[in-house]
């Protein structure tokens, strides 16, 4: 019940806090939107969700619904979402708190929604994690497809950068740093990424967990005969072979 309410609530104020992020952009009243050369709504949509913490808010979003449900939820595609959800939104929370806070001024609702995305949900996440599980849920299939997604939003970055001149980071922005200087700050998140992943992977195991389950592939494999049962049959065919002659 804990954990229900726990993801529950999580979700809540993640979901409002898209809302309102939507509704700021939609009415281009978003605090990065220039009054002076407004973007057409496509694009400021486009935009938006080009964001990193948008994206890993949105996989948070999934997951901690999913588990408001079924606090035991599992399977192999479920554990690749759920290890996504929790280092995005982890890494999003350290990339704002170390480098990005401060740089907008941000009133009202938009300060409101900036308080959900970057410290609300990914401390969040990551207290629900570590008491709730469910685990084990981390191996290293799950890992490796992990990887698949920060890999896609930094090619998209930068090809989509390359394209329109805009990213959506100071820290990946090309036009201002240059290529070399851009490669060098994202693969510094993704060292801070694998980090990351390789604590929670370590941890996995070892943490009390409000649930187990069985391996995600479980439903593929053939159960196995229980000790004694292949020499019981054996038997029992002898028996009936000498009962027959």
């Amino acid at each position: 019940m804990k954990s229900r309410i726990w993801h529950g609530t999580l979700a809540g104020i993640v979901l409002v806090s898209l809302i309102i992020q939507i509704v700021l952009t939609a009415t281009d009243t978003a605090p990065h939107a220039v009054p002076a050369d407004p973007e057409p709504a496509l694009t400021r949509f486009v935009r938006l969700f080009s964001f990193f913490t948008i994206q890993s808010n949105l996989l948070l979003l999934i997951a901690t619904t999913a588990l408001a449900l079924n606090p035991g939820r599992d399977g192999r595609l479920w554990r690749v979402i759920r290890l996504d959800a929790l280092l995005g939104i982890v890494i999003t929370g350290i990339v704002y708190a170390t480098i990005l806070a401060g740089q907008v001024e941000l009133h009202g609702a938009a300060w409101l929604a900036d308080f959900g995305f970057h410290y609300v949900a990914p401390w969040s996440a990551l207290l629900g994690w570590l008491l709730f599980g469910p685990r084990p849920r981390i191996d290293g299939r799950t890992l490796a497809w992990a990887a698949v997604w920060p890999a896609f939003w930094i090619s998209y970055t930068l090809a989509h950068g390359a394209v329109t001149d805009w990213y959506p980071y100071p820290f990946a922005d090309v036009v201002e740093l240059g290529y070399p200087t851009v490669l060098v700050n994202l693969g510094a998140v993704v060292v801070i990424a694998v980090v990351i992943g390789t604590i929670l992977r370590l941890l996995d195991p070892r943490l009390p967990g409000a649930l187990t389950a069985a391996p995600a592939d479980a439903s593929l494999e053939v159960p196995q005969p229980r000790a004694g049962t292949e020499h019981g049959i054996a038997a029992g065919a002898d028996r009936e072979s000498s009962a027959g002659r």
